[in-house]
């Protein structure tokens, strides 16, 4: 056992005796060590619970004849953080998240872990980490909050965040937003639609690096419980069979991994997350690869922001094993994919069943026959950009408009809000790249106004930043070189005409290449907003959203 390093033999007396002053018996450490990776705290609320999951996790360990042994991991907050400077540090967090749990698992060498994530940058940070010591390990979420209920309408964080807008276009009067204030979002667990958090526990669960039912046993129920114990028992199972994350999370299932993604219409962020876990275990995901996948696979599923159902409707529906099933007879999922249930792909979908037709839909009456995301590239995006292409308007798929060009959300923001954006306008927030933000912010609050003012449907947004798994409209997301790169999105002047070809995966500047070369000769060189602390070194070190924004080797 790896813990033997650190528990056995005569000269780690010492070791054991700093065990025992914890209160660990000679019993508990001749067990194996399973390191319970908790990231609860006060300010998430889908970590809010997390240390009952965590309880429940170590109750099945010890049932299965471990011990565990738990350990803190932070984690951000992307709504609290969300449009202003705490944003630069969420997706930043990842590296820190992967990087704290690599180092306390090499300083103290446990033999299996149980992680417990459940919001946004803590789930990849997690599966980072997990694929990168490639020990037994159990991915095990906090699960999903329910949706709010509200004069008969389900409603959800998006449509505070959308409120805000409508009541700055006097569409909504503050008491409403007030009343959705109070209950939009009901109690713990990751907000309810598919945006970022719940796009990763449901990836999670297809990777085969989490349990079935990971992505959407809601965060209230008992069930929820009996799946943290489950974990916890099931990490002995793979330590005794020595079954690690790598042998799990192989090229095939990042594959399947898509395929589902693209099915759900999952949030553009997994484009960011996917190649950054993939990178990890030595494999790389291309860009492309998701265009591919997204041409077999049609979107069989609309959920909060890109319709009307949330996570537990899925979870009603029968879950992410239903929407394998579903989309098994396409051939674009490997059946013979091995999870840490023990069983393979194939078997757990076997006695899958879609439960409401109307959540998953049938193969022949998709929302579209491709799948939720899209990559475009063209000579504003030579390396790529992303959009979610299901919570597109048909109008907005083939679009173009003159640039309304801001160097940074606040600015755009404030235009937004002032009514100096106009139908027809393309708004383009540069800048705000894993490099230039730095820490490549979510561009929630300016993607929810245009949508509350009822711009969404009219108005197309650009960034080299990102969006929340809780955007909806024509938010073009990644444009990879970014601006801070000297990409082209930095040669862009207001009233440029940019044409945006959705269903060709095209976006282009229409401007000639001689004009460019003069801008480009005249163009200044990118000054850090940062140039102290973490996010200064995380600037430097950071590479292009098109490989996953990782840091460099």
């Amino acid at each position: 056992m790896r813990s033997d390093l650190m528990k056995k033999g005569l000269e780690r007396a010492p070791h054991r005796s700093l065990f025992k002053a914890m209160g660990y018996t000679d019993e508990e450490l001749k067990r194996p060590l399973i390191g319970v990776v908790n990231s609860a705290n006060e300010i998430i609320p889908g970590h809010i619970h997390l240390d009952i999951i965590a309880s429940d996790v170590k109750a099945g360990i010890r049932m299965a004849g471990g011990t565990p042994v738990e350990f803190s991991v932070i984690g951000i907050c992307d709504g609290i953080a969300m449009g202003h400077t705490g944003m630069k540090y969420s997706l930043a967090s990842r590296e820190l998240i992967a990087d704290s749990i690599e180092s306390m698992v090499m300083a103290h060498p446990f033999d299996g872990l149980v992680m417990i994530p459940n919001c946004d940058k803590i789930i990849p940070g997690m599966l980072m980490a997990a694929m990168r010591l490639n020990i037994p390990t159990v991915v095990v979420s906090g699960g999903p909050m329910l949706a709010g209920k509200l004069e008969g309408e389900t409603i959800d964080l998006i449509s505070v965040f959308e409120g805000v807008g409508a009541v700055k276009a006097k569409k909504m009067t503050p008491q409403k937003l007030k009343m959705l204030e109070d209950y939009a979002c009901p109690g713990c667990g990751s907000c309810s639609g598919m945006y970022t958090a719940n796009s990763m526990n449901c990836i999670t669960e297809v990777l085969g690096l989490g349990l079935p039912g990971n992505g959407t046993v809601l965060a209230v129920s008992a069930a929820r419980r009996r799946l943290a114990k489950q974990a916890g028992m099931q990490v002995m199972t793979l330590l005794r069979e020595n079954v690690k994350p790598r042998d799990i999370a192989t090229l095939a299932a990042f594959k399947n991994a898509i395929a589902v993604d693209m099915a759900l219409g999952c949030s553009t962020n997994t484009v960011l997350h996917l190649p950054a876990i993939a990178h990890e275990a030595g494999i790389k995901l291309d860009l492309d690869l998701f265009n591919k996948i997204s041409a077999k696979v049609p979107n069989l599923c609309k959920l909060s922001p890109a319709g009307r159902h949330h996570i537990e409707d899925l979870d009603s529906a029968g879950g992410i094993q239903a929407v394998m099933k579903r989309i098994s007879p396409l051939g674009v999922l490997d059946l013979k994919a091995k999870t840490v249930s023990g069983k393979t792909v194939g078997e757990n979908i076997k006695n899958a069943k879609v439960l409401d037709d109307s959540v998953i839909r049938p193969l022949d009456n998709p929302y579209g026959k491709e799948g939720g995301l899209a990559i475009l590239r063209g000579n504003l995006a030579p390396d790529g950009a992303v959009v979610k292409q299901s919570a597109v308007a048909e109008n907005m798929l083939v679009n173009e408009g003159p640039a309304r060009v801001f160097d940074s959300e606040e600015d755009a923001i404030s235009a937004i809000m002032g009514g100096k954006i106009k139908p027809g306008d393309v708004v383009v927030i540069r800048y705000e790249g894993p490099k230039g933000g730095p820490g490549m912010r979510e561009m929630l609050a300016p993607t929810s106004a245009l949508a509350g003012m009822g711009l969404d449907t009219s108005v197309a947004l650009l960034t080299d930043g990102r969006f929340s798994g809780g955007s909806r409209g024509a938010a073009i997301g990644h444009i990879s070189p970014e601006a801070a790169e000297g990409g082209p999105l930095a040669l862009v002047k207001e009233g440029d005409i940019i044409a945006i070809d959705i269903p060709g995966k095209k976006i282009n500047l229409k401007v000639s290449e001689e004009e460019l070369k003069k801008r480009r000769k005249n163009l200044k060189p990118w000054a850090p907003k940062v140039t102290t602390g973490y996010l200064a070194r995380y600037a430097r070190l950071v590479t292009s959203a098109s490989t996953g924004a990782v840091f460099k080797d």
